[in-house]
């Protein structure tokens, strides 16, 4: 347990410092590729970072030999999307309490663009709520609907693509940390510090998340409610990293619009995965984490159409995930 403990705190230490290399390239190749903050955070930064969890389903339910390997894929598909909106938002609301002096404000109102955040969370609600649905009931041609959630993950990236960013700019980017003597960095040294961050990001997940399971199986816990409570936490540990660290830059348009593209990238690639390999039948603790992630969207789409969000009020979602934990230890006990 003690080389568990000491690979647990390297590998978060890791992912941390290659998260400071990652968001540096990924707004560089952002303003490369004329996208806007925004769809910078919802598309490119969602997408990098999602791969390890993505990946945690695919092995799981695409390469699994047995029902219970398959149970971690479809428990990973649930327990993304419930982290994403609970810890990581609230991980972005206490952050900016904490750095709102250092960042020269006299408030903690979150300055993003509301009504597309407003919008995305009615989007990924809509598609959730079929999701859930699937869950419940049984029949022959549910497979098929997996490319329904490809086809849905599309169109949203369509929309981002296409859409105007009406919020403040941020400020200027800083230099590019492999280039760092460059005012404009090359298209190439852009793209190599972006992959190479990447691919340590998704190395140091995939040893964080093997001593979550380690420690997981020492408490006995079933396999996919590891999947479904400790295995998202770490596996969406690169998306929380990187909101800490745009939040304290005061870019938290760039790491709010990063939660809410990985948010979208759940909702859709891992369940079409889990619905192509496995039956999709939700059991208790399932059905609890999804609408405990429901409950967390419905109240964050009706901050962000208020349209003047203050963090702290980011911060309560954290305890509907402390409720999902109470209940999975009042379950397997």
């Amino acid at each position: 347990m003690l080389i568990t403990a000491l690979l647990f705190l390297l590998s978060a230490g890791i992912i941390y410092l290659a998260c400071e290399y990652f968001v540096n390239g990924i707004e560089w190749l952002g303003q490369k590729l004329n996208f806007g903050a925004t769809a910078t955070g919802t598309v490119l930064a969602a997408f990098g970072t999602a791969l390890p969890e993505s990946a945690v389903t695919f092995v799981a339910v695409m390469l699994g030999r047995t029902p219970e390997i398959r149970d971690i894929g479809v428990g990973a598909a649930l327990g993304g999307p419930l982290v994403l909106a609970t810890i990581a938002y609230a991980v972005v609301g206490v952050a900016l309490w904490f750095n709102r002096r250092r960042l020269g404000r006299h408030d903690n109102r979150v300055r993003v663009d509301h009504a597309r955040l407003a919008r995305d969370q009615s989007w990924f609600l809509s598609i959730f709520v079929v999701k859930c649905g699937l869950g419940l009931i049984a029949f022959a041609f549910k497979p098929w609907l997996g490319v329904l959630f490809l086809v849905a993950y599309a169109l949203y990236v369509w929309r981002e693509l296409r859409g105007e960013d009406s919020a403040e700019h941020d400020e200027a980017l800083e230099p590019l940390k492999f280039q760092p003597r460059s005012a404009v960095p090359s298209l190439v040294m852009v793209i190599i510090q972006t992959s190479v961050s990447l691919w340590v990001i998704a190395y140091a997940s995939h040893i964080f998340v093997s001593q979550i399971e380690t420690i997981g199986v020492a408490s006995h816990m079933p396999p996919h409610l590891i999947a479904l409570v400790l295995s998202p936490v770490a596996t969406e540990l690169p998306e929380t990293m990187n909101a800490l660290i745009w939040v304290r830059q005061g870019k938290e348009r760039l790491a709010l619009a990063n939660i809410s593209g990985a948010m979208m990238i759940q909702a859709t690639i891992p369940s079409a995965l889990a619905l192509f390999a496995t039956p999709w039948m939700f059991d208790a603790p399932l059905i609890v984490a999804g609408v405990l992630t429901a409950v967390a969207i419905i109240y964050l789409g009706w901050l962000f159409r208020r349209g003047d969000v203050d963090g702290r009020k980011l911060v309560p979602v954290a305890l509907l995930y402390a409720v999902f934990a109470a209940f999975v230890a009042w379950y397997i006990r």
